[in-house]
């Protein structure tokens, strides 16, 4: 039998679902043909890029060291953004661990065309922003890393299509759910794809250095 908490995860996990496909709907107005992208897709093993890349809505979020996260701040260059929280037991230190190898892959590509990765903690009652980006900065000290307190939060995942929850433990603790797909910003600060796991780092390597040397 499911209990309330597991209806509310599947509630949330249908929700980011059909907002993604809504999503990309959106993208190719009915009866226009979408625009191709830049790079065909049958090159590319892990990204999955949309038929014509989304302008992101207003956001700010607080970065580790203390400046905002603004859209201007993601343009200039490919950025994957990751959802997590530091006291994740498993799905969060495994993602950032495979994400590292891949921007390890990345330092042979010049600095201002090198694809970025970017943590946001959704436990802003327990992780602050320094504490965030230290956690980031323990799997890669690339990493960029941010968080704010609520509404803010909640609007900047949804314009990504992304969920999270809260989930009450027995102990009276509680964990936090999140989207476990990762999202991708193209130097315009659109979104532009998805990667899904389960992750390759490899192939999310080659493909963001292929981004990032090809596509605009």
């Amino acid at each position: 039998m499911f209990n309330r908490n597991t209806l509310l995860i599947l509630v949330a996990a249908l929700a980011a679902g059909l907002g993604l496909w809504a999503a990309q709907l959106a993208y190719s107005p009915a009866g226009a043909p979408a625009a191709a992208p830049a790079l065909d897709q049958a090159r590319l093993k892990a990204v999955r890029l949309f038929p014509a890349p989304r302008a992101l809505p207003a956001f700010s979020l607080q970065q580790s060291d203390g400046t905002p996260l603004t859209p201007d701040e993601l343009r200039g260059r490919w950025t994957v953004v990751f959802l997590g929280f530091t006291h994740c037991p498993d799905v969060c230190p495994t993602t950032l661990t495979e994400l590292s190898q891949a921007q390890k892959a990345w330092d042979a590509l010049p600095a201002e065309r090198r694809p970025r990765l970017l943590f946001v903690s959704v436990d802003p009652d327990r992780d602050t922003p320094e504490k965030t980006g230290e956690y980031a900065a323990y799997f890669h000290p690339d990493t960029l890393a941010a968080t704010s307190p609520e509404p803010a939060l909640q609007e900047f995942a949804t314009a990504l299509g992304m969920v999270y929850m809260k989930v009450p433990l027995d102990d009276g603790d509680y964990t936090m759910d999140h989207s476990s797909a990762l999202v991708l910003v193209d130097p315009q600060g659109r979104q532009a794809g998805l990667i899904r796991p389960p992750l390759v780092p490899a192939d999310i390597a080659a493909d963001l250095a292929l981004l990032a040397t090809e596509a605009p």
